[in-house]
């Protein structure tokens, strides 16, 4: 974690106005798969702007929904990635616990923070771990990568880079508004400095 306490302070649910009561609504649904009723610190944060979370909630659920072409183990191994690249604790933990499920491995989390060299990714892991080193880097997936990627078709490697692109901002107001990681969860000591 970057920041020891919050920039910007998670709101208290007991004190919304209007607008932050809507966006915040489908959070505190008990059927949300987001939380599951709990509103998270990200969303409490993000609030603060109700119109920006809006557009914000639009684009990330295309990013982790199934018409994004990735399969949902193959999108944690990418934003997992690019929450480690940016040094974004709060991301790296939530997204550790949403990797599990869509199917990951311990072992293969603690793999990504050695990148795409690391022994036992297949190739195509590889590549995909190689172009969101490139994005995260210098915005750009060199030829060689893109080459490598094309088994997976024009449509999954713009998903990697929407993806990328997503996790990397997601990771920027994470970073500098100082969100909190979630009751529960334990910061990656890798992360913590």
């Amino acid at each position: 974690m970057r920041l020891r306490k919050p920039r910007i302070e998670p709101l208290d649910l007991d004190r919304l106005d209007e607008a932050q009561r809507e966006v915040l609504a489908p959070f505190a649904n008990p059927d949300n798969k987001v939380g599951g009723g709990k509103v998270l610190n990200i969303f409490r944060t993000l609030a603060h702007a109700p119109k920006a979370l809006t557009g914000f909630l639009a684009w990330g659920n295309y990013v982790l929904s199934r018409r994004n072409s990735l399969g949902a183990r193959e999108r944690e191994l990418v934003i997992l990635r690019t929450g480690w690249n940016c040094r974004s604790g709060y991301e790296f933990a939530q997204h550790k616990r949403i990797g599990l499920v869509c199917g990951l491995t311990d072992e293969e989390i603690e793999r990504v923070k050695q990148g795409p060299d690391a022994e036992g990714w297949s190739t195509i892991e590889s590549a995909m771990l190689r172009a969101t080193d490139e994005l995260v880097s210098d915005h750009f997936v060199s030829d060689k990568t893109w080459a490598a990627l094309a088994e997976l078709g024009d449509k999954a490697r713009m998903d990697i880079v929407f993806t990328v692109g997503q996790y990397t901002q997601v990771s920027m107001m994470l970073n500098s508004f100082g969100v909190q990681l979630e009751e529960g969860d334990a910061p990656d000591p890798d992360l913590c400095s």
